[in-house]
């Protein structure tokens, strides 16, 4: 009833013939177009609308039987599902309209219970950028609130997003979202495709079929010359601020000259091992995005506040026990794709200053046995029986 539906209220024009009735009376209208259809086909026959399908079309006449089915084969049926996808997807841009020009959205973040008034953008910037929890860009989105109601029924009940599993409490699944990076939907669950317009765009046709048709125009466009290639340059975040820079070293600079924090010394003063240097960074970010110093362990109500805290009590190169951040769960990043982890190395790999090992003493094989070796070796056999020649 809703693909003939008006959202305005004003009276529609029937789908099968042009008679028009109130939008508000929607059993009306459904009577209607049943009646429509039933009196057309008494009037006509019913292989004008339907596909003829013969079973055992081999075998005796009497055994034979014929389905009919209505499909968008027949250009009448065709032409109908276009009209009703057209009116659907004309309400789901008015609708997804309304939602950017409304201001008096009003609702609280899932996972910090921060509130946001005004547009919804605010609201899934918010969680992409703070929890690393992105549901798409906030004009690929229709019918929000539904579908944040939606997620945050799901989070009530324990249950991840994204794996759909059932925990028995909070702490364990936020854990388990965490630490899995579960921080997001599942793509495969098609509940979800009523609140993405992409699904409204073309006919019979999920995102997954529209997107795979652009790859393949874009496989079938490929061009062997890359000369005009340029990367994506990348973007590293500030441990302490959000100073972002296109180079690891302007990134390290940055840290070092504004907030007198040098990672390269931490790394060659500890002799940190690849691992204990991703397992570091993670747990500064974490410590820093709770607002609390990752040395004294003091909370603060703003990371402004924490970060004048570091400097002013010298505390920013200062760490604690080893054994306190060098804990497993410090494995998996704080925010997703950081790129401060991609440009970490190894300090095995890259030898500073002299090289160590041309001070190491080179100690020869003991060959004070080796008359013994030759007189006792199983060759001396082998070469009697001439078996070496």
């Amino acid at each position: 009833a809703s693909l003939t539906s008006s959202s305005d209220g004003h009276p529609v024009t029937c789908a099968l013939c042009s008679d028009s009735l109130p939008a508000s009376v929607k059993e009306q209208l459904l009577k209607h177009m049943v009646f429509v259809t039933y009196k057309r086909f008494t009037e006509q026959p019913i292989t004008d609308f339907c596909s003829v399908i013969k079973t055992n079309s081999e075998g005796p006449v009497e055994q034979q039987e014929h389905y009919f089915l209505l499909c968008d084969a027949l250009p009448e049926d065709r032409i109908l599902r276009e009209q009703l996808q057209q009116r659907r997807l004309e309400e789901v841009l008015d609708q997804q309209q309304k939602e950017r020009d409304d201001t008096t959205f009003h609702h609280a973040c899932m996972f910090c219970n921060e509130e946001f008034n005004g547009n919804r953008s605010s609201l899934l910037n918010h969680m992409a950028k703070e929890h690393s929890f992105s549901i798409g860009l906030p004009d690929n989105i229709v019918y929000c609130n539904k579908f944040l109601h939606t997620l945050e029924w799901k989070l009530e009940n324990m249950q991840c997003l994204y794996c759909e599993k059932t925990f028995r409490d909070k702490t364990t699944l936020k854990d388990h979202m965490r630490k899995k990076q579960h921080r997001r939907i599942n793509a495969r669950n098609h509940d979800y495709d009523r609140f993405y317009v992409i699904n409204y765009l073309e006919l019979g046709k999920t995102w997954e079929e529209v997107q795979s048709e652009d790859d393949r125009e874009l496989f079938e466009d490929e061009d062997d010359d890359w000369s005009d290639w340029q990367a994506h340059p990348v973007c590293a975040v500030c441990l302490f601020c959000e100073q972002q820079a296109e180079t690891m070293e302007k990134i390290y600079t940055h840290m070092e000259e504004t907030h007198g924090f040098d990672l390269h010394k931490l790394k060659t003063d500890l002799s940190l091992k690849f691992y204990q240097q991703v397992k570091l960074v993670n747990y500064i970010r974490r410590e820093l995005h709770q607002c609390r110093c990752y040395c004294c362990q003091e909370r603060f109500e703003t990371k402004e506040e924490l970060v004048q805290h570091l400097g002013n009590t010298g505390h920013v190169m200062q760490l604690p026990e080893v054994s306190h951040w060098d804990q497993p769960q410090y494995y998996f990043p704080t925010y997703e794709n950081d790129a401060l982890l991609t440009a970490l190395s190894d300090s095995e790999s890259e030898p500073e200053g002299p090289n160590p090992s041309s001070e190491v003493p080179i100690i020869a094989e003991d060959i004070s046995n080796l008359k013994v070796i030759k007189q006792t070796s199983v060759l001396n056999k082998l070469i009697l029986y001439g078996c070496i020649c």
